[in-house]
């Protein structure tokens, strides 16, 4: 296995561990009004993804399930701190980590870029970004949402198998848009 199989291993396997807090801090940096527009229309965007029916790599998929909803918090608070967010240091360090899937992905991450992007014109549970940004209390209900979805989330057991980055691989290349 090669060092860098390695280091996605590693970071991938404590991805899933923590998806629930990063859910929670990137409701943190939605929450937080006097942030710019874009900045906050990409964390709703990646927020709400959580809970779209259709991923791009269905949830119960032993091993790499959720880690689309990792990679797709990792883009969105990457591109919130782009868009204003770079004084959020909890935004920053989740961000920073988009550097990794941007490595993993090569030459399929501007694809994944685009998908997040877009992500802040679709809607899910019906409620789309614009509704989440123009009503306190839809966003209040969607943060509670997030709230929920942290505490139920229960991280899938994860094997430091490369054979799991193949897959990962496979599926983002065959279900990003192209």
């Amino acid at each position: 296995m090669s060092d860098s199989d390695e280091k996605y291993l590693d970071a991938f396997g404590a991805w899933l561990n923590a998806l629930g807090r990063d859910a929670e801090l990137l409701g943190g940096l939605l929450a937080s009004v006097e942030l710019d527009e874009a900045a906050r229309k990409a964390a709703a965007g990646g927020l709400n993804y959580l809970f779209k029916s259709l991923d791009l790599i269905p949830d119960g998929i032993d091993d790499i399930g959720y880690l689309d909803d990792a990679f797709v918090l990792r883009v969105a608070a990457a591109q919130a701190v782009d868009s204003g967010a770079s004084g959020h240091k909890e935004a920053q360090q989740l961000g920073a980590e988009n550097d990794v899937v941007r490595a993993f992905l090569g030459e399929t991450y501007p694809r994944l870029d685009r998908y997040v992007t877009g992500l802040r014109s679709g809607a899910a549970r019906g409620r789309t970004v614009q509704d989440i940004l123009a009503s306190e209390d839809v966003l209040e209900e969607f943060l509670d949402d997030v709230k929920g979805f942290a505490a139920s989330y229960k991280a899938p057991s994860f094997s430091r198998d490369p054979k799991n980055l193949i897959k990962l691989r496979a599926f983002f290349d065959a279900k990003l848009p192209k």
